[in-house]
């Protein structure tokens, strides 16, 4: 990343008064797609855990329409954004917004397949765990957790801009903050989720893949 926590800005049009604009979206919504492409199985049902303002999840249900997609988010504004958003694109394979504290039980039994896309840094580290917990009890053998974000990895020098932004993050809240890659992947190895690959991305950003044991 290259600032601070990007912001939501009001859509345009009839539902400008829900729908949320975050600009980071359009920069790296299709090189997640194209890592998503190569990692989600055929068919089945995709959770979104934590998923803002709603633009992620259309981008990617347009984009791999044989999939089914629950989009999720325990803010309120976010799921009034994420409705207006699906209302928008008319995708028959959008389901309406879940309330997910990922830090808390959820209120989902099953998943192929489970995403979180700049969640882990603008959080506590509770919601870290409890998403490794979640997505563990989820996920069939061989299911997919995919994470997106910027991470800070032992041994390799920390890009300035995201020095700044970790910074910035501890400056709203202590409890957030970039974590370390090694402490992500300790943590969903706890919970049966095995680390396969660390995919570098555009603007000091990384996908981090991971797979439900057997």
């Amino acid at each position: 990343m290259t600032a601070g926590p990007e912001p939501w800005e009001l859509g345009s049009g009839a539902t400008a008064a829900q729908k949320r604009y975050a600009p980071a979206t359009e920069r790296n919504r299709d090189a997640i797609l194209a890592i998503l492409r190569e990692e989600l199985p055929p068919s089945g049902l995709v959770l979104e855990v934590a998923s803002g303002s709603g633009e992620h999840v259309v981008h990617f249900a347009a984009g791999l329409p044989e999939l089914e997609w629950q989009p999720s988010d325990p803010d309120p504004a976010a799921l009034a954004s994420i409705s207006a958003w699906s209302a928008e694109a008319g995708l028959a394979n959008i389901r309406p917004p879940i309330r997910l504290d990922a830090a808390a039980d959820w209120p989902i039994t099953h998943a192929d397949a489970v995403l979180c896309i700049n969640m882990v840094h603008i959080s506590p580290w509770a919601a870290t765990v409890g998403l490794m917990k979640g997505a563990g009890a989820l996920l069939a053998s061989g299911g997919l957790l995919y994470l997106y974000g910027p991470y800070l990895r032992d041994g390799r020098e920390t890009a300035p801009s995201n020095a700044a932004f970790d910074a910035s993050l501890k400056a709203r809240d202590p409890r957030w903050g970039l974590r370390k890659v090694e402490e992500v992947i300790a943590a969903a190895e706890a919970e049966g989720l095995r680390f396969q690959r660390l995919i570098e991305m555009p603007a000091n950003n990384l996908s981090l893949i991971f797979r439900r044991q057997p």
